[in-house]
């Protein structure tokens, strides 16, 4: 690839090298593998379910570590604009006709008032127009209310990220999913009366995340009594990809620069790799509850700390012993039991290496950042699944797929991913250093197969564009993985606009 002046200038600013681009062009052209599948994971399968006594030991040895004044960090994806949880909106702006005609455009308006950002909207519309929603639906001007909603000169709500929005009503206020996760931080992430939270966003929304986080702190430190550290990121320029012609070439725009475009939630390894903590709880932006509803979350993220803090030490443990060498061959023995029921990883031949070779090969498996995934049961949301792949080595771990990593030609295959029986909401615990207190470089264990082409278009031409290995899917591919069964409960996504009018989203 023949790279001008400007394109050095422009790869140096924003750090990244020559071998980098190269490796993205070979990606276009070789495409990823399809991942090789043993079984969708399932209870007793991969996927743990503790109940009554189990959880509360859980729990315990999670509040047990906490006293012990770890390091502990909430760390929430909140870059994404809400525009697409608006589509049926902005459609309906766009619509041949004036009045509520679809099912969804219906309910929106007929339970307008139970928005929690209806307050903001009336506002707007009596600044803009000079009357209220109420007035303005009376006269069937329903597209101003709309406008007002979604419109820069009202809310913007079409051009804000979700994080921002007026997600939940209270007595004496409306939450934005921002402050949710700022309660939810003091409920289960704190640690002797601090708690850490990182929001990753937008260099264009930054601004807006800094003035919420200022205005609510001082009311939420007293409330919870909670010393806070909020800190904000954005994805690095580094993480961009090159965009791709259709023949492989790079692409170029009309003044001949190349283009680059963000390379997907996987970009935020890297962010994540920036923190300085011991356990990280990552969990995304628009999965949040009312306070009526938090105590399920909060028990089960107690579960799932615990259920890390309890493989963790057992895998220090196990470390220790190997670097001590004092060690006997059942101990070997334990060690291999241990990565095959509990950190789910299936070795063959393991039973036929010499034991230095054994002891290399374990101290490898065992020495990596672990995490355990909250999984739910499939009721049909989309959403990664739980699987057992194959790994390079001819190892098998679990996973957690997107249907674009499945063969989907393969019969066997796509049988495992329509019956599988629990998704991945994003919901996971990571613990990030190793035995000896270091942190681990996490994108060391990032498996760069698993990125994903898509296609896309600039100026009316056509284009391939490249998403970087999934943040929970192939930049954790290499870590231990555990996987516990959590209530659907804990699950409240908002992906439109009238999801914010389920029961769960209402006070």
């Amino acid at each position: 690839m023949l790279l001008t002046n400007e394109d050095k200038e422009l790869l140096q600013k924003k750090g990244i090298s020559e071998a980098r681009i190269e490796a993205q062009l070979k990606d276009f052209e070789q495409g990823f593998p399809y991942l090789k599948l043993r079984a969708a994971a399932s209870v007793g399968n991969g996927i743990i379910a503790p109940k009554g006594e189990d959880a509360e030991r859980y729990v315990r040895l999670w509040n047990d570590y906490k006293a012990e004044g770890h390091g502990i960090i909430k760390f929430v994806p909140a870059s994404g604009a809400a525009s697409r949880m608006f589509k049926n909106m902005f459609e309906f702006l766009d619509a041949d006709y004036d009045e509520p005609t679809t099912e969804f455009e219906k309910t929106f308006f007929a339970r307008i008032h139970d928005f929690a950002f209806f307050d903001a909207l009336n506002d707007a519309c009596f600044l803009n127009e000079g009357e209220g929603v109420d007035a303005l639906i009376e006269e069937g001007e329903y597209k101003a209310v709309v406008a007002n909603m979604l419109g820069e000169e009202g809310l913007n709500y079409g051009q804000l990220p979700k994080g921002l929005l007026q997600f939940h009503s209270y007595p004496d206020c409306a939450r934005t999913p921002v402050e949710e996760h700022l309660v939810e931080a003091a409920l289960y992430a704190s640690s002797q009366g601090k708690a850490a939270v990182h929001f990753t966003v937008s260099a264009e929304h930054r601004e807006l995340f800094q003035e919420l986080i200022d205005r609510v702190l001082p009311d939420f430190r007293s409330r919870y009594n909670i010393e806070y550290n909020v800190s904000l990121s954005e994805q690095k320029p580094s993480t961009d990809t090159v965009a791709a012609n259709m023949d492989n070439t790079p692409f170029r725009t009309e003044d001949g620069k190349l283009l680059f475009r963000p390379g997907g939630h996987g970009a935020l390894i890297e962010n994540l790799n920036d923190l300085d903590g011991d356990i990280i709880f990552i969990k995304n932006i628009d999965n949040v509850v009312p306070d009526r509803l938090k105590a399920d979350t909060v028990l089960w993220k107690q579960v799932i700390a615990g259920v890390l803090v309890d493989v963790q030490k057992q895998t220090f443990d196990y470390l220790n012993l190997l670097d001590s060498g004092k060690f006997t061959h059942q101990d070997l023995e334990d060690i291999i039991r241990f990565v095959r029921h509990t950190l789910n990883t299936d070795v063959p031949g393991l039973k036929d290496l010499e034991d230095t070779e054994l002891h290399i090969f374990l101290k490898n498996k065992l020495n990596r950042p672990i995490r355990v995934c909250g999984v739910v049961k499939n009721v049909g949301e989309p959403g990664g699944g739980p699987f057992l792949a194959y790994n390079p080595d001819g190892s098998v771990s679990l996973q957690i797929l997107e249907s674009s990593q499945i063969d989907t030609e393969n019969p066997e295959y796509m049988q495992m991913f329509t019956q599988g029986t629990h998704f991945n909401p994003v919901d996971l615990v990571c613990a990030v250093r190793n035995y000896k207190g270091e942190k681990f470089n996490l994108p060391d264990f990032v498996d760069p197969a698993t990125g994903f082409i898509s296609y896309k278009s600039k100026g009316g031409k056509e284009l391939k564009a490249l998403e970087l290995p999934g943040l929970w899917n192939g930049a954790m591919s290499n870590w231990s993985t555990l996987m516990v069964e959590v209530p659907l409960s804990t699950f409240n996504p908002v992906k439109t606009v009238n999801d914010l009018l389920r029961e769960q989203h209402q006070e």
